[in-house]
């Protein structure tokens, strides 16, 4: 059976890339591409450290129109069938969205539908989730349309909350505990069902 090609989305330091990378989970589906919007982004070197090609899109001071197309033509030219977004910090519009229906996947860092949606991403999130005064987070894997975390859940994980949290120490928890292991599960039964469905 054909592989999936992958192309995986980032804009900074790419943990999230590096635990698809080295979990061992995805068998159906290979990355065969990274793409930023941040030529700087560490998750670049991982990327290359790891054999993957890298292509870097340019968002600042581009139409949003202007930068979707360069997008899509970077993963046609690389004949992606699936995109996942990890820690990639630009919105998408239902004109890009559509034209991979339930082929791109995210990583949020709470239980969808808590603290999630525009304006609810990094720390921010894991900021929300302790002044409101949770004692169980998590991470979703979900598929990606126009809304902002609006599409349908694929895969969550709970995660506790202890008393003394910072943001930083529970982002850190949701990372180690949730997205780094559903992440690669989510992507694995994806990819299986796109190239089963070939």
């Amino acid at each position: 059976m054909l592989k999936t090609k992958i192309a995986v989305l980032v804009s900074g330091g790419g943990t999230n890339l590096q635990a698809l990378i080295d979990s061992g989970v995805l068998k159906s589906g290979e990355i065969v591409l990274v793409v930023s919007n941040n030529e700087n982004a560490y998750a670049l070197k991982r990327a290359e450290k790891a054999g993957i090609k890298t292509a870097v899109v340019v968002k600042k001071g581009v139409p949003q129109e202007e930068f979707e197309e360069s997008l899509i033509k970077v993963l046609e030219e690389n004949g992606i069938e699936m995109v996942i977004l990890a820690g990639f910090m630009c919105i998408l519009t239902g004109d890009f969205t559509r034209r991979y229906p339930n082929r791109i996947i995210n990583v949020h860092p709470s239980l969808i539908p808590s603290f999630c949606g525009k304006g609810f991403y990094g720390l921010r999130v894991h900021e929300a989730a302790l002044s409101y005064g949770v004692k169980v987070t998590g991470a979703t894997v979900h598929y990606v349309n126009e809304i902002p975390d609006g599409g349908k859940i694929i895969m969550q994980k709970a995660v506790e909350v202890h008393d003394g949290d910072t943001p930083e120490i529970l982002q850190r928890r949701v990372m180690e505990q949730a997205e780094w292991i559903i992440l690669p599960q989510a992507a694995e039964k994806v990819a299986e069902s796109i190239s089963k469905s070939r």
